[in-house]
């Protein structure tokens, strides 16, 4: 099996100005409706460029959850640099993530589901971490053909992520970010969560 998970060391580029200009977190963090009493959890955190953004906009827990030990230690790195300290550190996978049931009221896992192993397990999970009124905002790419991101056959169409939040007790509306990146707020279907 391909490894299909991101290497940390090219982490710098999670950062650029490029990806700023393509996918402004202020604006994608938006999407979640973070409000001040919101306990968070940033699945795939990777070295926090939509985590700290999160953060600051809850004064509850925001739990950056990373299998990558040295993309968790870059984020806290970050967050002791801004002041930021209400985020949690969790070294875990997506198909058993390390937290509580029902405690997170919104979820954000950014371009990381399309390198889970088992799709089902990992929104299964998300569903199992989600209180009954929750939001799970994914974002990933729009699988398309281009010069940067994951190999084409790696990308989960909008149309087909959408298919397998509904199987898995969401319903969604899709948001196209741009040419290459799409997200999608889901919240529990009642008598799903």
């Amino acid at each position: 099996m391909v490894e299909k998970r991101f290497n940390p060391n090219k982490a710098g580029v999670l950062l650029s100005e490029e990806r700023q200009a393509l996918l402004p977190a202020e604006k994608i963090v938006h999407y979640l409706e973070v409000g001040k009493n919101d306990v968070v959890a940033d699945l795939g955190a990777g070295n926090g460029y939509f985590t700290i953004p999160l953060a600051k906009k809850t004064e509850y827990p925001v739990y950056a959850v990373d299998i990558e030990p040295k993309m968790l230690s870059m984020l806290k790195e970050t967050a002791e640099k801004e002041s930021v300290e209400n985020i949690h550190y969790i070294q875990s996978d997506l198909e058993d993530i390390a937290l509580e049931d029902k405690t997170v009221d919104k979820v954000m896992a950014a371009f990381v589901i399309h390198e889970v192993p088992d799709f089902h397990k990992a929104l299964s999970d998300v569903r199992r971490i989600l209180k009954p009124d929750g939001i799970f905002l994914l974002i990933e790419w729009e699988a398309v053909q281009t010069e940067i991101g994951p190999p084409l056959g790696d990308k989960i169409s909008s149309e087909e992520m959408k298919k397998l939040l509904e199987k898995n007790g969401f319903h969604s509306e899709t948001i196209q970010l741009n040419d290459i990146h799409y997200a999608i707020v889901a919240k529990l279907v009642k008598g799903k969560g």
